[in-house]
């Protein structure tokens, strides 16, 4: 792996340090990283994770940002005794919506290009934040020296795939991904390898299988982010309002349902 994770203090407070490595940057990447660091220091968003400072040097950065108990939301989803309730598993994509959404309407757009449920983090309540965006051409720098490649398949957009030019309608592909994910509680294409999953998806547009039960309305979502055209995809503005309209239906029937017992 490029990158190592540490649990570190600083000021009294709890802080995790994520420390990338590198073959020697060159001073037109560290510049790049400096522009970068500055955009990222302003970001305020309840769902975007706080990024607190950041310390580089030719061989190595180091990027701090606040800690979140939980960890990730692969992990909080993955774990054996996770029992599945449907209105906090839909709040958490909620979340991701708005998370991205204050990300792609920033100016110049932060496109993620690394969404997955391992990039998301959980806080005590379950409230859910978008983590490691930004830094693209650091890590393009990193991820050059790492055997890895680049991001991860299973959770990418067919163009991103195919090495074809990409904008932020790719997170929202990715976007489907990590909302099947939440639905089903499986890991994407877990019985494929990278090299599999890049045929299969990139080149054959196959998708994932939507579980029969799925609420219709989160399957009209899912497949909705999954057009094969980027322009087909809708905006996390328009996910925000149909995640909301699928939560209020949620709890209506569940209402419902406990009136009528």
């Amino acid at each position: 792996s490029y990158a190592v994770v540490y649990h570190g203090i600083w000021n009294a407070s709890d802080v995790a340090v994520k420390v990338y490595f590198a073959n020697g940057y060159t001073e037109e990447t560290l510049q790049d990283y400096k522009k970068e660091v500055d955009i990222m220091k302003r970001l305020r968003h309840p769902n975007v994770l706080l990024f607190m400072g950041a310390i580089y040097s030719q061989e190595k950065h180091a990027i701090v940002t606040e800690l979140l108990p939980r960890g990730s939301l692969f992990r909080t989803l993955h774990k054996n005794n996770q029992t599945f309730d449907i209105r906090r598993h839909l709040r958490m994509a909620l979340d991701v919506a708005r998370g991205m959404n204050y990300l792609h309407h920033r100016n110049p757009p932060i496109v993620h290009r690394d969404l997955k449920s391992s990039n998301l983090l959980v806080d005590k309540n379950w409230n859910v934040k978008v983590g490691d965006f930004g830094l693209s051409k650091l890590k393009d720098a990193t991820l050059l020296t790492t055997k890895s490649g680049r991001g991860t398949p299973q959770w990418m957009a067919p163009e991103v795939l195919r090495s074809e030019p990409s904008n932020e309608k790719s997170d929202v592909f990715s976007y489907g991904v990590v909302l099947w994910e939440i639905m089903t509680q499986s890991i994407p294409w877990k019985d494929l390898n990278s090299l599999q999953v890049v045929g299969i998806v990139g080149f054959m547009d196959r998708r994932l299988d939507l579980p029969e039960g799925l609420d219709p309305h989160v399957a009209s979502i899912i497949n909705d982010c999954w057009q094969s055209d980027p322009e087909q995809r809708p905006s996390f503005e328009e996910l925000i309002q149909r995640m909301m309209l699928a939560i209020s239906r949620v709890t209506t029937l569940s209402l419902n349902g406990i009136a009528e017992s």
